[in-house]
């Protein structure tokens, strides 16, 4: 079934064009209401700009007006008459990788931008890697700024030739370029009489028309990660739920199912939600299932079908983004949260580590610093029902928490079980 809702994050190095950009798409696409656009207004004239600055639409914190810059991710809502968009809008700093990951994984397109006077630079070429990493299967790699060079086809074409090779290597198979103005709105909602050699889509109308799609609940295992047990007593019975979101696939009342990691098997006697019971339960539904048998279930342990389960393991190895200045090594420990479950994990072996200019990966690294992407191995105080993140986002990915700070310093996409 095809999305009515495209999320889709813009990614690129700083001043690349980023927040101007979504700004454009909003106040071109009239989503802009008229007392936002005055504030906007009234604060691009206080800091002396001679035009209306449609990045403040979605720079909000005070230290990025400040600075100019994107710092947190901003999530934007608008909508046309042929799609619902969330625009999550990343920092291109390298110091914020952090809240750039945090936006692409849920994104189904990226938007990666480029300067057209300064062509593609390394942080360019790492958010790339991340969106192929995360699995994002679209992107859009949108040439900026061509104002600046004066509308030229020719250096159009040499970034795009720059770049493509790199992209090639990523796997992503469904990517297209885009020469655009942010600043004066060329191909972003409307077409460019400046620019009569590209005859492709504007933005906006390919982020309408591209086809994303959520896998078929029949094709995906079903997977639910307990959050929260229910337990009420009254005088007609006790009721016992286990209550969650379905991670994945669908769920049906009468069907065999097992709790993970213990194995114990059941069947579903019904399935609850706010607006009443069902005999189906689709991904990503919110809802309470109660079990035919009474079984010691608590959070954190997967309810699931009992074709295809997932993985119940201790050891496993994940690509990780490392997020903090101080190093990751081989023994340190950290708490990982993996769907609703939280255990404690040791660093095993530093398998590799990526070159993201390359994708070439070092072999055996002695640690990974501050926006390091790399392979590790992992062994956690509890098994964990887990998939490889290929198969499932949701059930493949885990974050990695500083037990001291409880910063997270590091996101990781599972590939195997040790």
């Amino acid at each position: 079934m095809t999305l009515d809702l495209l999320r889709f994050m813009t990614a690129g190095s700083v001043d690349d064009g980023k927040s101007t950009l979504i700004g454009r798409l909003l106040y071109d696409s009239e989503q802009v209401l008229e007392d936002q656009l005055a504030h906007v207004a009234e604060v691009s004239h206080r800091r002396g700009d001679a035009e209306i600055d449609l990045a403040l639409l979605t720079d909000g914190l005070r230290a990025e007006r400040e600075q100019g810059i994107t710092i947190d991710v901003a999530y934007r809502y608008f909508k046309t008459p042929a799609r619902r968009f969330i625009i999550a809008d990343c920092p291109g700093h390298q110091q914020y990788t952090r809240n750039m990951v945090t936006g692409a994984s849920t994104a189904d397109l990226a938007v990666v931008l480029l300067d057209a006077r300064k062509g593609v630079l390394e942080q360019s070429k790492r958010h790339a890697f991340i969106s192929a990493l995360l699995r994002i299967p679209h992107l859009v790699v949108a040439i900026n700024k061509m104002d600046l060079v004066d509308y030229d086809q020719e250096r159009f074409q040499e970034i795009v030739e720059d770049f493509a090779p790199f992209v090639e290597k990523l796997g992503i198979s469904d990517w297209l370029n885009i020469p655009i103005s942010a600043l004066r709105g060329d191909n972003v909602v409307h077409g460019s009489a400046n620019m009569p050699w590209y005859g492709g889509p504007t933005l906006l109308s390919h982020l309408e028309e591209v086809e994303v799609a959520y896998d078929h609940p029949d094709n995906v295992p079903a997977r639910f990660p307990v959050q929260w047990v229910i337990r009420v007593g009254g005088s007609s019975g006790e009721y016992r739920g286990y209550a969650g979101q379905l991670a994945s696939g669908a769920l049906h009342a009468g069907e065999e199912v097992v709790v993970l990691p213990a194995g114990h098997r059941t069947r579903i006697s019904a399935i609850d939600t706010y607006d009443g019971g069902l005999e189906e339960a689709v991904a990503p539904l919110s809802l309470t299932l109660r079990l035919e048998d009474e079984l010691d279930v608590a959070r954190g342990e997967v309810i699931c079908t009992t074709a295809e389960p997932p993985f119940v393991a201790r050891d496993f190895e994940a690509d990780v983004c490392w997020f903090v200045p101080e190093p990751l090594r081989a023994g340190a420990r950290y708490a990982i949260k993996h769907t609703t479950r939280s255990a404690t994990a040791i660093v095993g072996d530093l398998v590799n580590r990526v070159d993201v200019r390359t994708l070439e990966r070092e072999p055996a690294p002695a640690r990974l610093e501050l926006n390091d992407i790399g392979r590790i191995a992992l062994r956690t105080s509890v098994p964990l029902a887990f998939d490889t993140y290929a198969r499932n986002r949701r059930t493949g990915s885990f974050i990695l928490i500083d037990e001291a700070t409880n910063a997270t310093v590091g996101a990781g996409m599972i590939t195997a079980a040790s």
